[in-house]
C-alpha cells in the first residue's frame, strides 16, 4: 500500500504532466479553509485541474519545496525557486513561487519552455508592414528597442525573435534578465540576483565591459537602469527592452515620467511596440456571425470601429466550442503597435509633449493602434471581435 508521501509525489507528478500536455503556462497550488484545488492557466485563462484530498496538500506543497530548493520549515515568507523537470526525454524549466495565506502556503509553477513556438516574427502574429519596420530597426547598429504590454502578452518571445534573427557567430548577444525564460544558444545569459546585489544595472555595468554588440535588458524598472541602457544605445550598441504600458506612445511617456531627459530619448530610441495576446478562434468549429448578431455588434461599436469593420466583405466569424478546443478558442495570437520613431516624432519628444500628441503623430504616419490590429485579426477570421473588445485598449 502506498504511503502518503508516495501518493503526493504521484500525484504532483500527474499535476505537472498533466500541465505539460495542455501548454499550460502556470499551474497554481491553492489551499482553502477545508479544500485544496489546482488551477491550470492555459490561453490566458485559468481552469480548474483537479482537487485533490485536503491529506494530501503539505506533502504535495513540500515535494515541490524540495525540487526547487526552498526551505520547506519557512512557511512564513514568500520564496522563490527554480526546479529542472524532465519529461519524456526533455528538460523543463519550472519556476515556484511560494506565498503564504490564511489557511496555507499557495505555490504557482511557471511552465517557461513549454512547446515554445520556434523563434520566428512571422508566426507569432505580426502583419507584414509590422515585421518589415521590427526586422529594418533590429538591422541597425545601435538604438533601443523597446517592447511593452501587461504581464503573459509575450514580449520575452518577441524579444527572443528578434535576437534569434541577430545570433550569428561575428555577433556578441548578452542578455540580463529576472529570470532568464529562454535558452538562447551562442548568447550569455545572465540572471539577476538582487539579494547578492547582482541587479539590472550593476549586470548592464558589466556587460559594457565585455565587448557587446546587442544588450537584451529583461525589464527596464528604474531610471539608473534606463540610462545605462540609453547610455549603450547611444555608444554604438543595439538594446533591446521592455516596460509596462498600455501603448507604444505611453512608453515614451514612461521614460519621461521616469526622469530620463527628452533629448536621451529621443536620440536612442529608434522603435517602439506595443502588443496582446488574443485567442484564436477553433479552426474546427468556428462559424460566420449571422444577421441578428452583426446588426447588435454594430450598434455597441463607435462610428470610427464600424467603418474600421466594414471595409471588406469577409465574414466574421465567432466561437462555438468543440471537442477540439475550449469554448470555441485554442492557441493565442498576437496583436501588434509597431510605432518607429520618425523625425518629426524625435521633435515631438525633444518638446517633451505629451502621449497623447505622439498618439496622433504615430496615426498621421499610419501606426495602427491595438484595436486596428485586432479588427484585421477578426477580418482575416483568426479571433472574435469579442476577444479585441476585451484584450485592446480604446481608440
Amino acid at each position: 500500500m502506498a504511503t502518503a508521501p508516495d501518493t503526493a509525489v504521484n500525484a504532483l507528478d500527474d499535476t505537472l504532466g498533466n500541465a505539460i500536455k495542455q501548454l499550460a503556462s502556470d499551474v497554481h497550488f491553492e489551499s482553502g479553509e477545508n479544500t485544496f484545488r489546482i488551477r491550470y492557466r492555459i490561453d490566458g485563462l485559468l481552469h480548474l485541474a483537479a482537487t485533490p484530498p485536503l491529506h494530501l496538500r503539505d506533502a504535495m506543497v513540500s515535494r515541490l519545496k524540495v525540487l526547487a530548493r526552498m526551505d520547506i520549515a519557512e512557511k512564513r515568507l514568500p520564496q522563490d525557486g527554480r526546479i529542472q523537470y524532465p519529461f519524456k526525454g526533455q528538460t523543463i524549466d519550472l519556476r515556484v513561487s511560494s506565498l503564504p495565506t490564511t489557511h496555507g502556503e499557495k505555490m504557482v509553477v511557471r511552465l517557461l519552455n513549454v512547446n515554445r513556438e520556434h523563434l520566428d516574427l512571422h508566426a507569432l502574429g505580426y502583419e507584414a508592414d509590422d515585421h518589415a519596420k521590427l526586422v529594418q530597426a533590429i538591422g541597425r547598429p545601435h538604438g533601443l528597442i523597446l517592447m511593452t504590454g501587461p504581464t503573459g502578452s509575450g514580449k520575452t518571445l518577441s524579444l527572443y525573435s528578434c535576437l534569434h534573427l541577430l545570433n550569428r557567430t561575428e555577433v556578441n548577444i548578452s542578455t540580463v534578465e529576472d529570470p532568464c525564460e529562454i535558452h538562447l544558444p551562442g548568447a550569455n545569459q545572465v540572471n539577476i540576483n538582487d539579494r547578492a546585489g547582482l541587479t539590472f544595472a550593476t549586470t548592464l555595468r558589466a556587460l559594457l565591459r565585455q565587448d557587446p554588440d546587442v544588450i537584451m535588458v529583461g525589464e527596464i524598472r528604474d531610471l539608473e537602469t534606463a540610462e545605462i541602457a540609453i547610455q549603450a544605445a547611444q555608444t554604438g550598441h543595439l538594446v533591446l527592452s521592455t516596460l509596462h504600458t498600455n501603448d507604444a506612445p505611453g512608453c515614451l511617456a514612461r521614460l519621461r515620467h521616469m526622469g530620463v531627459a527628452p533629448f536621451n530619448v529621443a536620440a536612442s530610441v529608434s522603435l517602439v511596440t506595443a502588443q496582446r495576446l488574443v485567442r484564436r478562434l477553433c479552426d474546427h468549429c468556428k462559424a460566420p456571425m449571422d444577421g441578428n448578431a452583426l446588426a447588435a455588434l454594430d450598434a455597441s461599436l463607435s462610428p470610427t470601429q464600424r467603418e474600421a469593420l466594414h471595409d471588406t466583405h469577409m465574414p466574421r466569424y465567432k466561437a462555438v466550442g468543440c471537442d477540439a478546443c475550449d469554448k470555441g478558442y485554442k492557441g493565442r495570437i498576437g496583436l501588434y503597435q509597431v510605432m518607429p520613431i520618425s523625425d518629426a516624432m524625435q521633435d515631438l519628444i525633444i518638446r517633451d509633449c505629451t502621449a497623447h500628441s505622439l498618439a496622433a503623430q504615430a496615426a498621421q504616419e499610419g501606426v495602427r493602434t491595438l484595436r486596428q490590429a485586432g479588427w484585421l485579426k477578426v477580418m482575416q477570421g483568426i479571433t472574435s471581435i469579442e476577444e479585441v473588445m476585451a484584450l485592446t485598449p480604446h481608440d
